[in-house]
């Protein structure tokens, strides 16, 4: 069932909440060390807090979004070098054509309720208030790993794609309007997706000619 979801931008007043959701939503044996740190959120807020954003449902924290501004260059790159190992201060660029989604983050409980999707038209929305060009987010294909023996990655985005396959991840990104542009290698630790993740883009609707 869909639930009414308010977004805002998180604080870091928020980051007792935010660790609180992280904690449920990536359990032992995922190592505690990579959940945000208290100085990574000031470091977010006080960096770009418009990329900041809390999803509350009835007053609960249920999920959460953090992104930057960059130059998008078409070249390939790791989620610790784009989002500059989770702090992003010393890689946003305030003139910068895109905005890129480092991470979402929604409680177990709250999934397949909307969240991830109200989190997602934020974004969008944020593109389209700034005059971006476009949201871009590394995309983790977690199913890749059951096809692997018998395709390679872009074989296997290009059947998620046409709907021959289905991805948890990739497939929920299609819908929101994402396309995928490029096949990112060793972008993240990540087993599932045999560490590769696919770039995805949504263009700003209002500069599309």
């Amino acid at each position: 069932m869909l639930v009414t979801v308010q977004i805002r931008p998180y604080t870091l007043e928020d980051f007792a909440g935010l660790l609180e959701v992280q904690r449920e939503a990536f359990p032992p044996p995922f190592p505690e060390e990579l959940w945000w740190q208290r100085e990574q959120i000031a470091a977010h807020v006080n960096t770009f807090p418009q990329g900041t954003m809390l999803a509350v449902v009835d007053g609960v924290i249920a999920g959460s979004a953090t992104s930057l501004l960059i130059k998008h260059d078409g070249k390939p790159h790791t989620w610790a070098e784009v989002s500059d190992n989770g702090w992003i201060a010393g890689r946003h660029q305030p003139d910068g054509d895109s905005l890129y989604g480092i991470d979402v983050c929604v409680r177990p409980s709250f999934r397949g309720k909307g969240v991830a999707k109200a989190l997602y038209q934020a974004r969008q929305q944020l593109v389209v208030e700034l005059g971006l060009k476009r949201f871009l987010a590394g995309c983790r294909i977690p199913n890749f790993h059951e096809h692997a023996d018998k395709m390679s990655a872009e074989q296997y985005v290009e059947r998620v794609v046409s709907g021959e396959l289905s991805d948890l991840v990739l497939s929920f990104m299609l819908k929101q309007g994402l396309r995928p542009l490029q096949v990112l290698d060793d972008y993240l630790e990540d087993a599932e997706s045999l560490h590769k993740a696919v770039l995805v883009e949504w263009p700003n609707p209002d500069l599309i000619r």
